[in-house]
Parts: C-alpha cells; sequence; structure tokens
C-alpha cells in the first residue's frame, strides 16, 4: 500500500509531537504537515492534498468539527479523530469519521485506527461514505443514514460493533461499566475506553446485554458490578456511584428495580 500523506491537526503542541512520535513506527504514515488551529489546517490541506487527518476537537477560535464543515466531501480525508472527551463520540460518528482516539492514545489503539483507514481508503469506500452522508444530512433522508448505520450482535461473553466496513470490535461484557445514549447511537465505556455504537437502548437491555446490567435511566444502563453506592436526592430519585467514581441519574421510575437488584447482589 503507498504511504498515507498525513496532517496533524491539535492546538497543543506537545500532543502533536507525541502522536508524531508514535506514527514513526507505522511506515504506512508519510506525516506532511503540522496545524495548531482550523485556519492552518485549510491552508495546509490545500497545499499538500492529505490523505489523512489526526484531528483534534476542542481547538481555540474554531473545532475540529467546524473544520469538516469547510471541506468538499467527495475531496475529504479520512478523519481520525484524537480527543480527551468521550463526549463528542456520537457526533464524530454521525459525520463518518473512520476512529475516534481518547488521549492519551495507546499504540495498539492507533495501529487499530490505521488499519481500518488502510481497508477504507484500498476499497475507495471513506470519501464516497463522507459524501453519501453529506447527502443524507442534507436532505433529512433518515432512512437512508440507517442503511449505512453499524449493526450489533451477540458473541459469546462479548458485545460485537461491526458496521460493515470497520474490523469488529469484540468488548467483554465483565469490561463494560455503563452505556449511555443519545437519539440512536450508544456509547459503551469500559474504565479506559469509549466505543461508539449504533443501537436503541430497549433493544440493548432486553435482546443484547446479559444478566447484572439495568436500565437506570431513560438513557442510561450500569453493570452493577461496577456500582459502589447509592446517593438519595428528591423525589425518589438517586445518584448512582461507580467504581471510578462516575456519577448517574437514577430516575424515579428505575429506582425500585435498582434497589431490589442490588440487594440480590449483596446477598449472593
Amino acid at each position: 500500500m503507498k504511504q498515507l500523506k498525513t496532517l496533524l491537526v491539535d492546538d497543543e503542541y506537545s500532543a502533536i509531537e507525541g502522536l508524531a512520535i508514535r506514527l514513526e513506527a507505522f511506515s504506512q504514515i508519510e506525516v506532511v504537515g503540522y496545524a495548531r488551529n482550523v485556519t492552518e489546517a485549510l491552508a495546509l490541506i490545500s497545499k499538500t492534498e492529505p490523505d489523512l487527518i489526526f484531528l483534534d476537537i476542542e481547538m481555540p477560535g474554531q473545532s475540529g468539527f467546524e473544520l469538516i464543515k469547510q471541506l468538499q466531501p467527495e475531496t475529504c480525508p479520512a478523519i481520525i479523530f484524537v480527543t480527551a472527551f468521550h463526549q463528542y463520540a456520537v457526533q464524530a460518528f454521525e459525520v463518518r469519521a473512520l476512529d475516534y482516539l481518547l488521549k492519551p492514545v495507546k499504540k495498539e489503539r492507533l495501529a487499530e485506527a490505521i488499519a481500518r483507514v488502510a481497508v477504507n481508503l484500498d476499497i475507495g469506500s471513506s470519501k464516497q461514505h463522507m459524501l453519501e452522508v453529506a447527502d443524507i444530512i442534507q436532505t433529512g433522508d433518515a432512512a437512508g443514514l440507517a442503511d449505512t448505520a453499524p449493526a450489533y450482535r451477540i458473541e459469546q461473553e462479548k458485545l460485537v460493533i461491526q458496521d460493515g466496513h470497520h474490523p469488529a470490535q469484540l468488548i467483554p461484557y465483565r469490561e463494560i461499566v455503563w452505556i449511555d445514549a443519545a437519539g440512536d447511537y450508544m456509547c459503551v465505556h469500559t474504565s479506559t475506553e469509549t466505543f461508539v455504537m449504533r443501537a436503541r437502548m430497549k433493544s440493548l437491555i432486553n435482546d443484547v446485554l446479559p444478566d447484572g446490567f439495568l436500565r437506570i435511566h431513560k438513557s442510561t444502563i450500569v453493570n452493577l458490578q461496577y456500582v459502589v453506592k447509592l446517593e438519595p436526592l428528591m423525589n425518589s430519585e438517586y445518584n448512582l456511584v461507580l467504581t471510578n467514581q462516575k456519577s448517574l441519574k437514577v430516575s424515579r421510575t428505575y429506582s425500585r428495580q435498582l434497589k431490589l437488584s442490588l440487594c440480590g447482589i449483596r446477598s449472593d
């Protein structure tokens, strides 16, 4: 495979430097430039015509998403977001980034992301897919977006996320701490990473996840093994605290079942 002309965009020089050092281990990557903001990035994209951009999200002035808006879908490079914040994962997924890496980036995840780019560019699907999604967003064709979205299935003791273009991601159920929703998308959180999938909360809890997972809110599922305490609020609502100190709200609708389930776990 030919080398991928690659641009690094991040407002923190140390982040650019660290990523550039890690990328030296990948012979298929040719770093052709660095940018600290959207204006610099646009100038470099015009000059170098990169195949791939590692893109930060929160930057002074304009964000990484605003950079993508200024690119033509038919000529848009493959995008891998690199950020310290998991909450943008759904939005990144909607613009069809090929991957979403959380800082600090692990070598194994970086290798996986680059492999995805290689597969997509080899079959010529990445830029075409960006163009298709742009058309869907402009026309409001929700059914068209659903046709391109990832699916999920059960395989032994792992949740498998497969979108038809990328290699499958296999996440052991025991490593899933909680899952939260944004529309038809789910963010699946382990103690170290966040994965994004297209699914409905009801389908996950009824048809996919094993015993030990419980819905605590219309948009949240938790793995009960990671719950350390409940803090009462008003109106029969609670804050649930996980082993990683993450606090999640328990709505009144689900509070009774949660308490019964926790009592069952504690008595085992």
